[in-house]
């Protein structure tokens, strides 16, 4: 597959356009009560032309309400603008009532064009609502945006607004100013009126707007009436330059006279608050960077860690000469989740594989759960995957041993109280997640970690060892179970990203506050134990996602409590679309009032983890569902709802991978990485190969390159150690070698080649993986030493007795290079 465009950002020209939208009429509109007909009226969203939601006025007592009523938006041309109308049913008594939602693609009118609607609001067609469109081009009038494809970054302006605190009217100490701009990133603000201390002279506060939407700012004095309400149109503002507005202060009672004309002056008018503004235009360089390719320190990483791959290749395979460049094999380890299980069970994997010379071979590590908690360890070692890894071990042994009484001591409570209410003062939002990362802290580590993310970009300086990529899932907090809507979200010491929509940032500015891809307020960069707290956040679920997990179907509950929504299916929106992105308008019928209060409960996550989101303000492009980059999961109705994707949020909502998919395939899978063999770690106690066949299923779905999972009846009954899954006739699929977590040979060997003898021995050799009172469940969050000392037996057991298959899949591999290499050169 070629490299495509969206593989990095580029700019162009989106010509703005106005468009107006006239709400003619509703039919057939049923009784919402027993008493009288609905009383209508009509919400309009258009989240890409402005943050307001006007709407029309209410027909009271009316099936067939009429309006005739229009409203004018600005759009840009290159966005995906889709309007939703909302009809609703006012009640003086009760909240109003929610009756349909149209979604319609502004695309499907063109500049020039007015297009007459009648939308049907139920599947029979007899109830509707007619609107108007017309878009009409504005001359000369266009913004440059950036953009991958997927995603547009619009010009953007900043209001900078400043109050000198020496010049507060002594009347007005200890009152407010309210700012407000609607069309705003930060909406609004509340300044505290008080006299200057020590240093601080001058209160700040900043706006951040795209620029083409004409924000206002509307700046008034707390508790006075209108006369003292400041209007101001952003746009009348010269740039760069400040300006001033004055608050006028409310009249004063003055017991005095006047002495030129000698009558009574009963009323003064107080001093003005004087308020500074400066607009400018946000010209600075981008903080996040759009494109679906890896980032440069990657890149340069990639190119010294084939010199030593080469090396070791060289070496562990007898070879007879160097390997050139592009015969240097790609190699990844993948670990599932599983607790403290997989902490073990991946350091005990990692210990066979440095023992055949084998770790030098490779070049990234992901993991997701509990395998990140091992990766945290080895990576605070700049040079661990060169040193004898018995040191980490006994780290682990130590803290995996010892009792946890102490994390929940009252001590231990009053600290991380403490460290949640110092994030807090940092800009944070504090959730279950940073709680359950102390807690990890505390259980897995001798002390406080103060180590970051960041800091283990010293351990790939010299592509010494490893990339570590740790993947998370991105999901919504409430009304959506992880069926309804995920995202893989990935993290590495140089970037944090949302790999769906190709956008990613510094992983130091992660949790830092963004909108259309700026800081707009910078936060320190967290310890590592905030991350931990939540990649394996295994709380954050909800009872849609448990029942799923538990009977592998949500069927019932979630069609009893979803929304009805229906593609109206019209003909040329049907035409249209075979040769550009218009997405067919759609109908969204509520559920009941009992229906939506139990999908709320269900769906509800009490202990997730929210955090700024980075993709906030973003627009989606006009073209993004043609674009292949966008893997949209199956049954996701929301990819096709661009109004509620993620660019549209103000958090993110990061958890556990393993509600979806225990693995951590995603990041390997990546096309620019172009990954030849992936060594497949699966650490579950249950189904051995459900983490290869779910991301079978999700790559052919998604066509991404995944080899065929064939497993038999009697590996599903008798799993061996290791499996190897490859396609020949597709060489760039890459292979993958299976390790799931099982007791094979190894109750019979105590090496590979050397049998058990003694009692003692064959009972090493029993390690119990399933059953009820099995060790090792993913609860279990502390072990015996005997049970931890053969889960770590049998980890590294597994990989050294499969040596051979694993160097004869490497040979395969560098064979299938080379012929291709040769191929192409006589090509």
């Amino acid at each position: 597959m070629a490299r495509r465009q969206s593989a990095v950002s580029y700019q162009e020209e989106s010509a703005l356009s106005q468009l107006t939208v006239k709400i003619i009429k509703a039919s057939n509109i049923p009784w919402a009560d027993w008493t009288s007909n609905a009383d209508c009226y009509v919400c309009l969203w258009l989240p890409t032309a402005t943050n307001s939601v006007p709407n029309t006025s209410t027909i009271s007592n009316n099936s067939c309400p009429v309006w005739n009523e229009t409203f004018e938006f600005t759009i840009s041309n290159k966005v995906k603008n889709v309007i939703h109308l909302t009809l609703h049913d006012e009640d003086a008594i009760t909240k109003n009532d929610l009756l349909s939602v149209v979604a319609y693609d502004v695309g499907n009118v063109n500049p020039g064009e007015t297009k007459t609607k009648s939308f049907c609001l139920d599947p029979t067609g007899e109830q509707t609502l007619e609107v108007e469109f017309t878009v009409k081009e504005i001359p000369h009038s266009h913004e440059k945006i950036v953009t991958n494809g997927v995603l547009v970054c619009r010009e953007m302006s900043c209001l900078e607004i400043s109050v000198d605190k020496q010049r507060i009217p002594e009347n007005l100490l200890g009152g407010h100013l309210c700012l407000s701009v609607k069309d705003s990133c930060e909406k609004k603000d509340r300044v505290e009126l008080r006299a200057a201390a020590g240093n601080d002279h001058t209160y700040k506060c900043k706006f951040h707007c795209i620029r083409k939407w004409d924000p206002e700012l509307i700046a008034q004095l707390e508790g006075t009436d209108d006369q003292c309400l400041q209007v101001v149109p952003v746009k009348t503002l010269p740039l760069g330059q400040e300006q001033k507005i004055h608050l006028s202060t409310v009249q004063v009672y003055a017991n005095c006279w006047c002495f030129r004309c000698f009558l009574p002056l009963r009323w003064i008018q107080a001093r003005p608050l004087e308020v500074k503004l400066k607009a400018k235009d946000c010209t600075d360089k981008m903080n996040i960077r759009l494109g679906f390719g890896i980032c440069e320190e990657e890149i340069i990483f990639r190119s010294k860690r084939k010199k030593l791959v080469a090396d070791a290749l060289k070496k562990v395979l007898n070879l007879d000469r160097d390997l050139q460049e592009h015969e240097v094999p790609v190699i990844g380890i993948a670990a599932t989740g599983g607790g403290v299980r997989a902490m073990i069970s991946l350091l005990g994997s990692l210990i066979a594989l440095k023992k055949l010379n084998l770790l030098d071979c490779v070049s990234y590590i992901t993991g997701t759960s509990g395998s990140t908690w091992t990766l945290s360890k080895l990576y605070a070692d700049a040079n661990w995957s060169q040193k004898d890894l018995t040191k980490t071990l006994e780290d682990v042994r130590r803290n995996v041993t010892k009792s946890k009484m102490s994390a929940f001591s009252f001590d231990s409570l009053a600290f991380y109280k403490s460290e949640l209410s110092k994030r807090e003062e940092m800009g944070y939002k504090t959730s279950f997640s940073d709680l359950w990362g102390l807690a990890i802290e505390s259980m897995m580590y001798d002390k406080v970690n103060e180590s970051k993310l960041t800091d283990q970009r010293k351990a790939l300086c010299n592509g010494q060892n490893p990339l570590p990529l740790y993947l998370s899932m991105n999901v919504k907090p409430h009304e959506n179970s992880t069926l309804d809507f995920k995202e893989w979200c990935e993290f590495s010491p140089y970037e944090v990203g949302l790999l769906k929509y190709g956008a990613f940032i510094r992983s130091e500015d992660f949790g830092s506050e963004f909108f259309m891809g700026r800081k707009t307020k910078v936060l320190p960069e967290s310890r590592i134990c905030f991350l931990l707290g939540m990649w394996s956040n295994i709380f954050s679920v909800n009872l849609l996602d448990a029942w799923y997990a538990a009977v592998s179907s949500e069927n019932f509950w979630h069609r009893f409590t979803r929304d009805n929504v229906l593609d109206l299916g019209e003909e040329e929106a049907l035409e249209r679309k075979k040769a550009s992105a218009c997405l067919d308008t759609r109908l969204t019928q509520p559920a009941g009032e009992f229906s939506q209060r139990v999908r709320g409960v269900l769906t509800n996550r009490p202990l997730d983890g929210e955090l700024h989101n980075f993709l906030r303000g973003l627009q989606m492009h006009s073209n993004y569902v043609t674009e292949n980059d966008f893997c949209t999961f199956d049954g996701t109705e929301l990819d096709n709802s661009p109004n509620n994707l993620t660019p549209c949020s103000e958090d993110l909502c990061l958890v556990d991978c393993a509600y979806y998919i225990n693995a951590s395939f995603p990041p390997l899978l990546r096309q620019e990485r172009k990954v030849d063999m992936i060594m497949s770690f699966d650490y579950g106690l249950s189904d051995k190969f459900k983490s290869v066949v779910q991301t079978e299923e999700y790559c052919t779905a998604h066509k991404l390159f995944f080899p065929k999972i064939e497993v038999t009846a009697e590996d599903k009954q008798n799993p061996k150690e290791c499996y190897v899954f490859a396609d020949c006739e597709y060489p760039d699929f890459p292979t993958i070698m299976h390790f799931p977590l099982v007791n094979d040979t190894f109750k019979k060997y105590k090496q590979p080649g050397v049998e058990r003898e003694t009692d003692q021995e064959k009972e090493e050799g029993n390690v119990p993986l399933s059953g009820l009172f099995s060790p090792y469940k993913v609860f279990r969050l502390t072990y015996g030493d005997e049970d931890l000392e053969k889960l770590i037996n049998l980890t590294e057991y597994n990989v050294l007795n499969n040596v051979e298959v694993i160097l004869q899949t490497l040979r395969n591999i560098i064979e299938c290079k080379q012929k291709r290499s040769s191929s192409t050169a006589r090509l």
